[in-house]
């Protein structure tokens, strides 16, 4: 590939207070491609196919301690990406490798090999497959409900954000290990798909009127394990809804991110009454979780399913499209109009 022309970036110009204005909170610009001449020893240049969009986006747009540092002022917006290597001063990565880094909201990227993964596509499938089952997604799904969750066989599993990313993937690996599993999404099509695709036992629209009590109705010996991946009036319904020694993963809290004034959980005393927990997390990445996603995946145990946006100039409407809930599993952008075969 010829490291020529432009590169096209999307940086991130304006703090929001609240809901975020694509038109004011990013800036597409146009730069050069890096060039060969112009990498330190150790370095390397990605050309980016595909990059990840996730709700922890709008957390690091606050300026806000937490778990990586706030994003500044016309900075390339961050973001996990996957592509192909072409250019480098790194033994370790070479031209051709097929790589994950953290490369921003960019066509090109330059990385030092920090936090940067060569990839082995496992047969069936794909190189975004990393940004989606195999990376951040596959990996919150994995060890948030079986290091914290721990289901076991027969328990009642409620999932919210069902039909995103993280949360199909999260009930699909519940019943796998024999949970019964309730799905909770925001159209009769996303529950459509949660029971008759993927398998789920129950999927609930939380927009019905009803929602509560078929909620109720449909935990009648209550919710052993809640994967909360939106926060709100739907943490309280299942927080009064915890059974026994039950367990809460706050996964995330995608109905808060974008409130001037987010609102806490008013029922956490059940906490106390049931024995119950809550515990947050973060993702680590370990080879056997990726072998089992694979193996699971290969055998058609597992499914997934992506919401492509075209374009990087498009990925702030896309980002948009995440918080309204308009896309139905892993939200990607893809960057490159590259032949979908099996690399």
């Amino acid at each position: 590939m010829a490291l020529q022309g432009t590169n096209t970036q999307v940086l991130f110009v304006k703090r929001p207070v609240d809901l975020f204005n694509p038109a004011e909170t990013f800036k597409i610009v146009k730069t050069p491609v890096p060039t060969v001449e112009s990498l330190k020893d150790g370095e390397f240049i990605v050309r980016n196919y595909w990059l990840s969009l996730d709700p922890a986006m709008r957390g690091w747009m606050n300026n806000a301690r937490s778990y990586i540092r706030p994003l500044g002022i016309n900075e390339v917006m961050r973001g996990q990406t996957v592509g192909v290597v072409v250019a480098s001063k790194n033994s370790n990565f070479r031209v051709g490798d097929k790589v994950q880094i953290l490369g921003g909201w960019q066509e090109f990227s330059v990385s030092n090999g920090a936090n940067a993964w060569k990839l082995n596509i496992p047969p069936g499938a794909y190189l975004h497959d990393f940004l989606g089952i195999f990376g951040g997604t596959g990996m919150t799904a994995y060890f948030g409900l079986l290091d914290i969750g721990k289901p076991k066989a027969g328990e009642t599993v409620v999932v919210s954000g069902a039909a995103g990313a993280t949360g199909s993937l999260v009930g699909q690996i519940a019943k796998l290990k024999g949970a019964r599993v309730i799905g909770i999404a925001g159209s009769k099509e996303k529950c459509d798909w949660l029971e008759k695709e993927l398998g789920f036992d129950v999927a609930l629209n939380y927009r019905d009127a009803d929602f509560p009590k078929k909620l109720a109705d449909a935990t009648p010996k209550y919710i052993d394990v809640y994967f909360d991946n939106v926060g709100g009036e739907i943490l309280d319904l299942c927080l009064r809804r915890i059974a026994q020694k039950g367990r809460i993963v706050v996964c995330g809290a995608i109905s808060q991110y974008n409130e001037k004034t987010p609102s806490g959980p008013k029922y956490y005393t059940t906490l106390i009454t049931q024995r119950a927990r809550m515990e947050g997390f973060i993702v680590p990445r370990y080879p056997e979780a990726v072998l089992d996603l694979a193996k699971w995946l290969q055998e058609g145990k597992i499914k997934r399913r992506e919401f492509v946006i075209e374009g990087l100039e498009n990925a702030p409407e896309g980002l948009m499209k995440l918080f309204k809930g308009e896309n139905t599993g892993k939200t990607l952008v893809k960057l490159v109009n590259e032949n979908k075969s099996k690399l």
